[in-house]
């Protein structure tokens, strides 16, 4: 090799080595800060609770089971995470009791001789098959069978409504029960009426106030706003009830006690009036969920005030009368609550 070319190939050489020892060397792994674990991933949201619907059913707007409604519906809302309440107008108690039944509500308010009927098959629901999948909740209050008239009609005694026009109560109404068996007790029969209309509160309010009818029969509590609207432009008389009568219809049916009206429950009273009255009560689904009727019930009894602000039978509706007269079996939620407090 000539020196020409030893030359060329040790220029190559270094030139060589002079760029493997200027090139950067490969990066190393970022280690993680001593002591520190990874970061964990967030975990998902959570679903939220899918959102309960409660329809209260209740009875005409004229009526007490309708605000009561309201503002049971209220206390659900304000109180137990998740619900949706609703007070819905219905024909009221033999109605409601088949809402439950079916399904189509999860709290009735329904006269306590009602339940009973339809319980075991009998009175308004003779000839069916006994309702047996509702259970009670709670009693509630009297509930007064009120004979209103218009002093016009001359009625002061249930024998004078013999020939006269009479609502007896809407269709499949506690009303109407109680209807037909007071008159049953006075030996009447709806052929003895000049006329049975089968008329809700406000309908029969309208027609009294329009004479169109000369008497109405409204079980209710005190005062009832349909029968207090009435005498806003009409003149009533609120007919009173033989004492030995109620005691034999007592007889037959157990559920009847006999109560006076007050004297100063409704304009143009002049005294407190002989009648009877039945009790009104709350009933669900046997298989409403346990824990859910379990809160109904303790905030109906926990957030009472807001019934009493919106009528005053929420006074009547108290924790140790809550079970007083039940005729039907408890659903448990309603047991557990009640076996808390004490309450047998």
């Amino acid at each position: 090799m000539n020196k020409k070319t030893l030359s060329l190939w040790l220029v190559f050489i270094l030139t060589l080595a002079l760029m493997v020892g200027c090139s950067p060397a490969a990066e190393e792994p970022a280690e993680e800060p001593a002591g520190e674990e990874p970061a964990a991933e967030e975990p998902a949201a959570e679903e939220p609770a899918e959102e309960v619907f409660i329809s209260v059913a209740t009875g005409g707007t004229g009526g007490t089971y309708y605000p009561l409604g309201g503002a049971i519906s209220k206390i659900f809302n304000d109180n137990i995470a998740g619900v949706n309440a609703n007070a819905q107008s219905t024909g009221a108690s033999a109605e409601n009791v088949n809402l439950i039944a079916q399904g189509e509500a999860e709290l009735a308010f329904v006269q306590n001789d009602v339940t009973y009927y339809a319980f075991t098959g009998s009175e308004t629901f003779d000839g069916q098959d006994p309702i047996t999948n509702i259970r009670g909740m709670a009693m509630l209050y009297p509930e007064v069978i009120q004979v209103i008239a218009t002093v016009d009609s001359g009625i002061t005694s249930i024998e004078d409504l013999a020939g006269m026009k009479v609502a007896v109560g809407a269709p499949g109404s506690g009303t109407e029960v109680n209807t037909r068996q007071i008159l049953e007790e006075y030996g009447m029969t709806y052929d003895d009426l000049g006329k049975a209309d089968y008329l809700s509160f406000n309908e029969a309010a309208d027609q009294l106030k329009n004479k169109q009818i000369d008497a109405a029969f409204v079980t209710g509590a005190l005062p009832t706003s349909a029968v207090t609207e009435v005498t806003q432009t009409s003149d009533i008389v609120v007919v009173a009830m033989d004492p030995a009568k109620i005691a034999s219809l007592s007889e037959k049916y157990p559920f009847y006690t006999e109560v006076a009206i007050p004297g100063d429950s409704y304009k143009g009273m002049e005294a407190d009036v002989t009648s009877a009255a039945v009790m009104a009560m709350l009933i669900v689904p046997e298989d409403l969920s346990e824990d859910l009727v379990y809160n109904m019930t303790k905030s109906i009894f926990e957030q009472r005030q807001v019934i009493i602000d919106t009528h005053a039978r929420g006074n009547d509706i108290k924790l140790e009368t809550a079970l007083a007269g039940m005729p039907i079996d408890l659903h448990a939620g309603a047991q557990k609550y009640y076996d808390e407090q004490g309450i047998e």
